[in-house]
């Protein structure tokens, strides 16, 4: 199994790198828990004897579109929810997004670009490595189909297609959603200008007012 991931050097977007992480690591059953609180986990070790079951975890997000699934793959998706978070020009990225799609795996996809969207990504992850997946609560870092194929297993998902045709997932949409820029605030109108009271009308002139001589001008 080979584990690759795309990390961002630094908080600025500009100069990334692209990191390819080998590790060999051999198979191993992976095992579902299940704690009292709801929480889900996936580990090599197996459930002790005395771990209850319990009910899904309230809240917990589904996939953007999980209309029209069967309903054995449905109830997985609603319980143990598949997102994958990519970014632009990542290999791993493309492969694990290729290893889901041909699996049938229904999931969301979120991307990562902006520096707002790495640092989100660092608050999830403790890391700026991508791909990550997540199914439920269960994250897991850099890609590897094996580790990945063995994660999906216990989680319930089917080990071939059987999405029906036609269906296709979500777009990828943005980790952080942009916000949209608050409009302009209107120009104040001008204030009304007084209106002008219009001068008195002269009075005649009368020549014989003050002129006696009615002399004319």
């Amino acid at each position: 199994m080979y584990l690759t991931s795309y990390k961002f050097p630094s908080r600025r977007l500009t100069g990334l790198a692209l990191l390819l992480l080998a590790a060999g690591a051999m198979a191993q059953p992976i095992y579902r828990n299940v704690d009292k609180n709801g929480k889900v986990t996936f580990s090599d070790r197996a459930p002790a004897a005395s771990t209850e079951p319990a009910a899904p975890p309230q809240g917990a997000s589904s996939p953007a579109n999980t209309a029209g699934l069967p309903y054995e793959l449905r109830q997985v998706a609603q319980r143990y929810p598949v997102t994958l978070y990519t970014s632009e020009d990542c290999a791993p990225c493309s492969a694990a997004r290729t290893l889901l799609t041909t699996r049938g795996i229904p999931f969301d996809e979120r991307t990562v670009k902006s520096n707002e969207e790495i640092e989100a990504l660092q608050r999830l992850s403790s890391q700026s490595s991508l791909p990550l997946l997540t199914i439920g609560t269960q994250q897991l870092k850099g890609y590897g189909d094996t580790e990945w194929s063995q994660y999906l297993d216990a989680a319930g998902y089917p080990k071939s297609n059987s999405l029906p045709a036609g269906y296709r997932n979500a777009p990828a949409r943005p980790l952080v959603a942009a916000q949209q820029a608050a409009p302009a605030p209107r120009a104040a109108a001008p204030a009304a200008q007084p209106a002008q009271t219009a001068p008195p009308p002269a009075a005649p002139s009368d020549p014989g007012a003050g002129n006696p001589a009615g002399i004319k001008f």
